[in-house]
């Protein structure tokens, strides 16, 4: 199985051509919920991840279109930490933010993080994880999100992420907005601007549920239409709160 590569400019242009490859080069494997998907290893790597129009309206799934913000807050304030131990097993947020371990006190990876990048910008131990190997292998929805990792490089924040397992249609145009949106708040907090970001999924996939919507988006994509669904940030906002 050879990994798909991907270079883009901006997270619209990423997300719906890793999506057209996926489609065209990707393996049938099956799956533990009884279904077959199309699926590849994958690394997607976006040069300005924050260069307007930086959201497209096809890779919002979310119930309605605020949910794209609700994510963010989600990832970023841990708006949802409350529902731990109720009906949901983890938060990104809390992982990030408070990962717990038997025997000690929570960590703040995220601060973790920006301690070790303002005293050393250069280093390769700036990185947070999420898997506690106690519990999620266990659990039926263990993280997919694996690891964060950071580093100043010609005088910018990049972001590498690695996520064991991705729906390429309905979660990772989500997910790519709201790490880049950590991305930026941490480079505004060292005084910042933010450089690349690199996106890599050890299994980037579509379930044979979604077959058919998948390959009428790539139809999209390849008669040049799709276009027509990448908006600004600005243009979202106001369509999503009017």
């Amino acid at each position: 199985m050879k990994p798909i590569r991907i270079v883009a400019n901006s997270l619209p242009e990423a997300w719906e051509r890793s999506i057209v490859e996926l489609w065209r080069n990707g393996y049938i494997i099956d799956t533990e919920y009884g279904e077959k998907s199309r699926d590849s290893p994958i690394t997607i790597y976006v040069e300005k991840p924050l260069s307007e129009p930086r959201v497209h309206l096809k890779g919002i799934v979310s119930g309605n279109l605020r949910g794209l913000f609700d994510y963010v807050d989600e990832v970023l304030e841990g708006v949802n930490d409350w529902r731990i131990g109720k009906d949901w097993h983890y938060t990104y947020h809390e992982r990030l933010f408070a990962y717990s371990f038997p025997g000690g006190d929570p960590v703040n990876q995220i601060g973790v993080v920006l301690d070790k990048l303002r005293k050393t910008p250069y280093s390769r131990r700036a990185q947070a994880i999420t898997w506690k190997p106690w519990i999620d292998p266990m659990v039926d929805s263990p993280p997919c999100l694996q690891r964060m990792w950071f580093r100043v490089v010609n005088g910018k924040l990049v972001l590498h992420v690695h996520i064991r397992s991705n729906d390429a249609f309905k979660a990772a145009f989500m997910n790519m907005y709201a790490f880049t949106e950590l991305q930026r708040s941490i480079a505004e907090k060292l005084g910042l601007s933010v450089g690349y970001y690199l996106h890599v999924a050890d299994s980037y996939h579509v379930y044979e549920k979604d077959w058919r919507w998948v390959e009428g988006f790539v139809r999209q994509v390849e008669k040049g239409v799709s276009k027509r669904y990448w908006l600004s940030t600005e243009q979202f906002k106001k369509m999503a709160f009017r």
